[in-house]
């Protein structure tokens, strides 16, 4: 820990809390002139860009000044990093019989070493805000307050349009509920914005959402998605079709593997899945966008210790050295050399890698019971035959 704090002093990368300052000029420049999207930070050409439902939840920064609107909004992603990191980390603690607290701090160490949850604090963001809510959803989906499952996927929607894609999530794992309840939360949330500010709403979904300028440009470092990627390929290449082309491709991987890992009961592989689509198809996927990204890492990691593959082990790690690293800011945009496409584009490679190949986990809340236990993948000769006392279940593939 002690190491963490010191690695965290003296990296570079301060962002000056940078995108709370967004924030908190547009509120009040909402107060002030009514108007929502023509605000732009001074000294810079970057202004509001979410729809009018987050302006309204942000409404409260009116009631602080500036350094306590910055301890509030850090106390908040401290608070929802906890409760992400007690969600993904605890119950693979209990299984394992590991102290839980040791297992919980080892976590936090990492989890606030990694670049995209640096510039999410730095910046003032509200990305661990959204992927809680999101993971909310799924703890509740198990509670008796499963009715309200739904809720956090359905405000995140209309925070922040790229969670939407969970509601696809609901609908293709057939939770009806869930999905009827998040698409109502959304509508709702949105229609608020339009109750609360009819004219800037108005702006938004007919202009603003469309003005791609204003979130800067596509080959921007920064911008970990595939168009982000591809822009960086080259200008001479047919961007938007090639983006619309690979983010069909990727969505029919998510598709097919959203479904295994449904078939296998693996729900934290499965919203880490969307996660990483999310990431991907999104036009614009700054680096501090990546969080979504830690859930599947914690799948990984999980997986190399439960089956004792050491090669996964240290492929787990290595990956967690490269979404920690900042590497792709040693490169620049306008670059055509394989350090650039590769090293430059390394986030976007890893979260295509996790989709593509991020192990599916057969049953994986049963309690750990050794090495017995941590074979994935069933014997193929015994595989078909009905276990005493349960019922017969084809064992999920890894892939």
């Amino acid at each position: 820990m002690v190491v963490t704090a010191l690695v965290l002093a003296v990296i570079p990368g301060h962002r000056g809390w940078f995108d709370i300052g967004v924030y908190y000029g547009t509120v009040r420049h909402w107060f002030e002139t009514g108007q929502l999207y023509d605000y732009v930070r001074p000294g810079t050409a970057y202004g509001f860009t979410y729809p009018p439902f987050a302006a309204v939840c942000m409404l409260p920064m009116r009631l602080f000044g500036w350094h306590p609107a910055i301890a509030v909004g850090v106390v908040l992603s401290a608070v929802a990093t906890a409760l992400l990191l007690y969600w993904l980390v605890d119950p693979i603690a209990r299984r394992r019989g590991w102290c839980r607290w040791y297992a919980f701090g080892l976590a936090a160490c990492l989890c606030g070493l990694s670049n995209p949850v640096r510039d999410t604090f730095s910046f003032g963001q509200v990305n661990l805000l959204l992927v809680a809510l999101v993971f909310a959803d799924r703890q509740l989906a198990d509670s008796r307050w499963k009715f309200m499952s739904g809720v956090g996927i359905g405000l995140a929607a209309a925070i922040k349009l790229t969670p939407a894609l969970f509601i696809v999530h609901l609908l293709i794992t057939r939770q009806w509920r869930a999905a009827g309840t998040a698409t109502v939360t959304a509508l709702g949330a949105t229609g608020l914005g339009f109750l609360i500010g009819p004219e800037v709403s108005r702006q938004f979904w007919t202009a603003t959402l469309w003005d791609t300028d204003r979130v800067g440009g596509f080959a921007n470092m920064s911008n970990q998605s595939l168009q982000g990627l591809i822009a960086r390929l080259g200008p001479q290449l047919p961007g938007r079709a090639l983006w619309v082309a690979a983010s069909l491709a990727v969505l029919a991987i998510w598709a097919h593997r959203l479904h295994r890992a449904t078939r296998a009961g693996d729900t934290l592989a499965a919203y880490s899945l969307t996660g990483l689509a999310c990431c991907l198809v999104s036009p614009i996927t700054w680096v501090h966008h990546l969080v979504w990204v830690l859930p599947a890492l914690v799948v990984l990691a999980e997986v190399a210790l439960r089956e004792r593959r050491r090669g996964l082990l240290t492929v787990s790690w290595l990956l967690q050295l490269v979404i920690s690293s900042g590497m792709v800011w040693l490169w620049h945009p306008d670059g055509r050399t394989p350090g650039t496409l590769f090293g430059g584009s390394a986030y976007v490679l890893l979260t295509f890698t996790l989709l593509v190949a991020m192990p599916i986990r057969d049953r994986p809340d049963e309690p750990f019971k050794g090495l017995a236990a941590e074979t994935h993948v069933a014997d193929p000769v015994t595989a078909s035959e009905p276990r005493p006392g349960r019922p017969d279940k084809r064992p999920a593939a890894v892939g």
